[in-house]
């Protein structure tokens, strides 16, 4: 018997991508699926899937019903805490997919995730460029202490910085706190024009039509800099197997742990 898999935003642009990974998976049975505005339909109608026949329910409630053994979040930042307590409430392991949650939000996962004794594993975003960009940049942090953070996606994108950005500055904020050659409360001017502080990096959200999802962490010294990029197209495909791998890991872990790369041989 396969994995028994829940996910929720199962017709969204990324969740309906996931959803035929799963329901294609060998190893895998998608047995839920949330969707608010495609309740009681089948998936595979909404996604274009022949033969993907689970029945899309409206509510996480509901879909937890049929006790899977891995729920997935991939909805929006203002549910995604409530749906993952509750997931492990119902005895299920986690994956995070939805970005915009704040640290404080996932201290109180951690905690309910070591309490139930099943594991939370957070990724904001499942593709291997990015999960590369971030061991690369925690590497060049240990010996560079000047870097700032620009995070690009479009003008529609609710959640500022994005989860890739906020879990790059969590990440490089475990290395040291970036060096301020100027102290932001020295600064002439609006203090904003300068970033928001996150973790002790220096973070800029660019927010424009044209633009898709992108992330460039800037290292400098003295005569020279180290620019570590990472470009999104305009397909989800590139996130999927990194999905698969995490629903195939996180049933090997308890409590909270962040980032693919803590299921990866590296």
């Amino acid at each position: 018997m396969g994995i028994r898999v829940c996910l929720a935003g199962a017709t969204g642009w990324a969740g309906s991508s996931l959803a035929r990974g799963i329901h294609e998976a060998p190893d895998m049975e998608l047995v839920g699926a949330v969707s608010r505005s495609h309740g009681g339909k089948s998936l595979g109608s909404v996604i274009n899937q022949a033969g993907n026949t689970t029945l899309i329910s409206s509510t996480v409630t509901e879909a937890l019903q049929a006790r899977p053994d891995v729920f997935i979040e991939y909805t929006k930042p203002d549910s995604a805490k409530a749906n993952i307590l509750l997931a492990l409430q119902m005895g299920c392991h986690v994956i995070v997919g939805t970005s915009g949650l704040s640290d404080d939000d996932y201290q109180e996962i951690g905690v309910a995730a070591k309490k139930t004794g099943k594991g939370v594993l957070a990724c904001g975003n499942f593709s291997l460029t990015v999960v590369l960009l971030q061991k690369f940049a925690e590497m060049a942090a240990k010996h560079i202490p000047h870097w700032e953070i620009i995070d690009y996606a479009s003008s529609k994108k609710v959640d500022s910085p994005s989860g890739t950005g906020r879990e790059l500055a969590y990440r490089l904020g475990r290395v040291r706190e970036s060096r301020l050659d100027i102290p932001l409360e020295d600064v002439k001017g609006p203090k904003e024009v300068r970033g928001s502080r996150m973790n002790g990096t220096q973070v800029h959200a660019v927010r424009l039509p044209g633009f898709m999802i992108s992330l460039d962490v800037i290292f400098g010294m003295p005569d020279q800099k180290l620019v570590i990029k990472h470009e999104a197209g305009s397909s989800a495909e590139p996130y999927v197997d990194g999905a698969l791998l995490a629903v195939r890991k996180v049933g090997t872990l308890i409590g909270l742990h962040r980032g693919l790369d803590s299921v990866m041989d590296f």
